[in-house]
């Protein structure tokens, strides 16, 4: 099956590397033709309207032929159909020497458009050479070499130190420190260790690893990422839209207008045929729309780039757009803004039976607070018991039967009877920004569990960045209010708690009738959240649920990346704005000296070039100069 990526790369592939690029050809066409023109008319004078004739039509033919092909497919007013019919059109009044100069400028310009899509794809073709020809597999206790495409699911990886990863998988032994950079843009080698998810394209470090393969090549993250990567720049955002519709009518507006210029002052007020047609003709390559339409697409597709090569995955170009508008971020508490990971802190009532009755009913799920009680239970070596029909209650917690009596872990607000004492301590825990869980058996009161999830070192900092860059932060936790309270304060930011998921979508549903709003998840349960709001960005750590949630996704796990996001939309969409006023602006300067005859075929398509060399420019400076958040502002490299 042929990837996006795949499709990507084969379409750019030719422009990737300059001296092998079909415009690279024409240009030299171009040059070519033009040099012998102006050679053969220094040498012979008297022929060289014949020279600079034949070097233009030769010249133009690619161009010529590409009007054609795109006529055939209902495409008649394309920038090709302009500069051919401005070519040929210059010949009969004598402007050869201009002509065949202009099909190598505009040649030109077709090779800087080229330059630019390749230089956005260029981190898929990077992406593709991540991974290793072949790999070391381990099977009956033997190793032997295979080719990494006949890796499959369930085999045994060796890595060596300094080796890269054939594939994703899981360490079953050894450990070491992997350097992840192309993968997620972490900065630093990250420690692994048995039961460790690891991706293909990492480089081992000075430890050997044993590795059971998850995931063939074609399903590997390196691939999806350039699967995505691949179909984000191949959408249409809505401004390039926009400019595509507007050019399907500007461009035939352009050839009525050049025919009336050439046509009306020689017809109605007698005057030189020769100069109207010449000023028509200079107009017609003023109108090129070249510089208009790579504006957006230039800048949306290295912007989309320059996310992938940090770890920000983003789907597509009305992402990207749309991130640049958000003015709320709504997070999730649990695994967003927090670890993730809580311990408990403190047990109320009789520590092992609660602990074991607790711990039988959350053995196996993996919400949070439930690792958490059967981490604890395993780490106090309480045997656990069978569970049979284990239910999640929603926004409430669960329940289960654990030898014959119906045992309920829930919330506080779920939970009914607590006497005063307990309610008290409860409290207590709650403000000290504790999740507690209290047990049920048979619908009397065992005790309770409390747990406490601390915050992302980097949380603080994003948060702040976020409000430097104007977007207001909120926490949306179906956690206790004063949970959800002391953790967000702590950040600086404010926190509604006790929230359903239905509360949550309805929540969300308010805050975009003010502003459009970006909702921050783990990606698993905050997938209605992540879809109802304007845009979703899916925590992921690098994997499965940060590239197939939500329109945005992290690779590398930090909340920095919420700020870096929105900064580079934000810097992307300064560049279409700087891009089409470049390519606007130009050529209505341009066209009003050409009716006044104060310019010529040269510097109209001069002009033409000049703009789509300073929109190429500047659409690829984002690529070069974005940086994301400094590794003074979280302690490490960001």
């Amino acid at each position: 099956m042929t990837t996006a990526a795949d499709n990507a790369l084969s379409t750019s592939e030719g422009r990737g590397t300059l001296l092998e690029s079909d415009g690279l050809q024409t240009f030299a066409l171009a040059c070519l033709c033009a040099g012998i023109a102006y050679g053969a008319a220094w040498l012979f004078p008297e022929k060289a309207q014949i020279a600079y004739g034949l070097g233009a039509g030769i010249a133009v033919i690619p161009f010529a032929l590409a009007a054609v092909r795109k006529a055939g497919r209902g495409q008649p007013f394309s920038i090709e159909t302009l500069v051919t019919i401005a070519v040929l059109g210059a010949l009969p009044i004598g402007a050869g020497a201009e002509a065949v100069v202009v099909v190598a400028l505009f040649s030109l310009g077709e090779l800087l458009e080229g330059f630019a899509a390749a230089r956005a794809s260029s981190g898929l073709r990077a992406l593709a050479e991540l991974l290793p020809s072949e790999a070391v597999i381990e099977e009956q206790g033997s190793r032997r070499t295979i080719a990494v495409s006949e890796l499959r699911v369930g085999m045994i990886l060796l890595v060596s130190a300094g080796d890269r990863l054939a594939a994703d998988g899981r360490i079953v032994a050894g450990q070491s420190d992997l350097d992840e950079a192309a993968i997620t843009g972490e900065s630093r080698p990250v420690s692994k260790s048995p039961g460790a998810e690891v991706f293909a394209g990492s480089i081992n470090g000075d430890g050997s690893i044993k590795v059971e393969v998850t995931k063939d090549t074609a399903n590997s993250v390196v691939a999806r990422i350039g699967d995505l990567v691949a179909e984000a720049q191949a959408t249409t955002a809505p401004t390039a839209r926009f400019i595509d519709s507007f050019s399907s009518w500007y461009t035939p507006a352009a050839i009525v207008l050049a025919a009336l210029i050439a046509l009306v002052p020689p017809l109605a007020f007698g005057a030189d045929w020769q100069i109207w047609i010449y000023r028509a003709l200079t107009v017609l390559l003023i109108a090129c729309p070249c510089a208009l339409v790579l504006s957006t697409p230039a800048a949306i597709a290295t912007g989309i780039a320059t996310a992938a090569r940090y770890g920000i995955l983003v789907k597509s170009g009305a992402a990207l757009e749309m991130l640049a508008k958000i003015g709320i971020a709504a997070f999730d508490k649990t695994g967003t803004l927090t670890l993730g990971r809580p311990i408990v802190t403190d047990i109320d009532g009789d520590a092992n039976e609660v602990l074991r009755v607790a711990a039988s009913v959350e053995n196996g799920l993996s919400h949070p607070v439930a690792r958490a009680i059967v981490v604890e239970a395993t780490r106090r070596n309480i045997g656990l018991t069978h569970a049979e029909n284990v239910r999640i209650r929603q926004g409430e917690g669960v329940e289960g039967t654990v030898e014959g009596r119906l045992v309920a872990i829930l919330s506080p607000r779920a939970a009914t009877g607590l006497d005063k004492a307990m309610a008290a301590r409860v409290d207590s825990c709650e403000r000290q920004g504790k999740t507690v869980a209290v047990v049920l058996v048979d619908g009397r009161i065992l005790g309770f569990i409390a747990s406490r999830d601390e915050a992302r070192e980097d949380a603080r900092h994003a948060v702040a960045a976020l409000s430097s860059l104007g977007v207001w932060s909120l926490m949306l936790s179906g956690d206790n209010q004063r949970t959800a309270t002391a953790i967000a304060s702590a950040l600086g930011m404010k926190a509604e708690g006790e929230l359903m998921p239905s509360d949550k979508l309805a929540r969300i549903d308010a805050l975009k009738a003010e502003s459009p709003v970006l909702m921050v998840g783990d990606g698993v349960n905050d997938a209605p959240a992540l879809a109802k709001a304007s845009i979703g960005l899916a925590m992921g750590g690098g994997t499965d649920v940060a590239i197939e949630t939500a329109d945005i996704g992290l690779l590398r796990d930090r909340l920095t990346g919420v700020p870096d996001a929105i900064r580079l939309a934000r810097a992307t969409k300064r560049t279409i704005i700087v891009n089409i006023l470049i390519a606007v602006g130009l050529k209505l300067v341009f066209l009003v000296l050409a009716v006044l005859g104060l310019t010529n075929l040269w510097t109209a398509i001069i002009a033409d070039t000049g703009a789509t060399i300073l929109v190429t420019i500047n659409a690829l400076l984002q690529y070069w100069t974005f940086k994301p958040m400094a590794s003074e502002t979280i302690g490490k490299e960001a």
